[in-house]
């Protein structure tokens, strides 16, 4: 199984088998909270005036997101995972617009499987993985996309996965915690002089959660969404 890991949310990837999408700080780590407390899909969108057009046909739905790490005016949610799962999302269909992750999404759908994740699932991706794929053909590839073009949070995930699926990592969970903590991305949610970004949400982004399922995109239809898949 050849395993290429990219960083960036740009790259127009050649067709793979596995795509993994990777936003640690802090869109994908939302998407996890969202789907454990009980939203029932999350659309994807890469311009704030197509979410504001789905919200305008179906009501209903959620806005989340960010533009400069802050909350999008006119948009139910920020990108905060502590908010997230203070929200009454049961059967909530979420629409979400970030900068890194989101996009990075957008950019690697050509894949038999295409799955994105944070820190806080990337045990149970990359069991996902190793289990579906364990007796794949020569030429299977996975690409793992670290969506933050500079950020260690997203590469230093991207690493681990890719360790745990070939059984060869020397990054136990703790010391890729430990990473995406002192990365520099992590670092503003610590300054008194940004209140508005909570250091709460670090602590969601470090924890490794075993919740079961994967996050998929499924780009059948007109928009792409994330369900989840118990596996």
């Amino acid at each position: 199984m050849e395993i290429n890991i990219y960083q960036g949310y740009d790259h127009r990837l050649a067709h793979a088998h596995v795509n993994v999408i990777i936003d640690v700080i802090r869109a994908f780590t939302v998407a996890h909270q969202a789907f454990l407390h009980g939203a029932r899909k999350i659309i994807l969108t890469g311009t704030v005036e197509e979410a504001f057009r789905l919200k305008a046909e179906n009501p209903e739905y959620l806005l989340a997101g960010e533009i400069k790490g802050l909350q999008i005016p006119g948009f139910d949610l920020d990108n905060s995972p502590k908010r997230v799962a203070d929200f009454e999302l049961n059967e909530r269909v979420i629409v979400q617009k970030t900068t890194n992750g989101v996009k990075a999404a957008l950019n690697s759908l050509d894949a038999e499987d295409v799955i994105v994740t944070g820190f806080s699932n990337a045990r149970a991706t990359a069991e996902y993985i190793r289990k579906k794929y364990s007796h794949s053909r020569k030429g299977f590839t996975v690409n793992i996309v670290a969506s933050h073009p500079t950020g260690d949070d997203d590469l230093a995930c991207a690493e681990y996965i890719k360790g745990f699926i070939h059984g060869t990592s020397s990054a136990t969970a703790s010391e890729t915690a430990d990473r995406i903590l002192k990365c520099e991305a992590a670092g503003k949610f610590f300054d008194e002089a940004q209140p508005e970004f909570d250091p709460r949400d670090i602590f969601y982004c470090i924890k490794e959660i075993d919740s079961g399922f994967v996050m998929k995109v499924y780009s059948e239809g007109a928009t792409p969404e994330i369900r989840k898949v118990y596996v």
